[in-house]
């Protein structure tokens, strides 16, 4: 049982998993503080307040905040674009050119003409299929 869960732990993605929650976590961080140090000062210089979390809108008794959805929205269009432009647009840029590496590698003939009638035949081939000649 213990051999199965080490099996299970050892697989790559599992390990793969972990890296990217622990680095995901620490990525979280520079972004608050991107967003709580850089965004939120332009903002207040713009706009006079702080961030968005003072926008709120009240209906009846009940306050929807507004504000503090706009500041996740924010965060997460720098995330999304970090991870697009540092990780995705150049993973993308690199794939292409190895598949184009692999596309431009000509492929072995697997036919050769046919001294008599010009025909293509199998290389392995020792009579053409078309004039009966013997290949040699």
């Amino acid at each position: 049982m213990l051999k199965g869960f080490r099996d299970f732990i050892f697989r790559g993605n599992v390990v793969d998993l972990a890296v990217a929650v622990i680095l995901g976590t620490a990525f979280n961080a520079i972004v608050a503080s991107l967003v709580g140090d850089v965004l939120n000062p332009l903002i207040a210089a713009t706009i006079g307040k702080p961030d968005f979390s003072q926008v709120i809108l009240h209906i009846g008794n009940g306050q929807i905040k507004v504000g503090s959805f706009l500041n996740a929205v924010v965060s997460f269009l720098i995330v999304a674009s970090v991870v697009y432009f540092i990780i995705v647009l150049p993973m993308n840029t690199v794939s292409a050119r190895l598949r184009k590496k692999a596309e431009e590698a000509p492929a072995a003939p697997t036919t050769k003409p046919c001294p008599e009638c010009l025909s293509e035949i199998p290389l392995a081939a020792r009579r053409c299929a078309h004039c009966a000649q013997p290949v040699a």
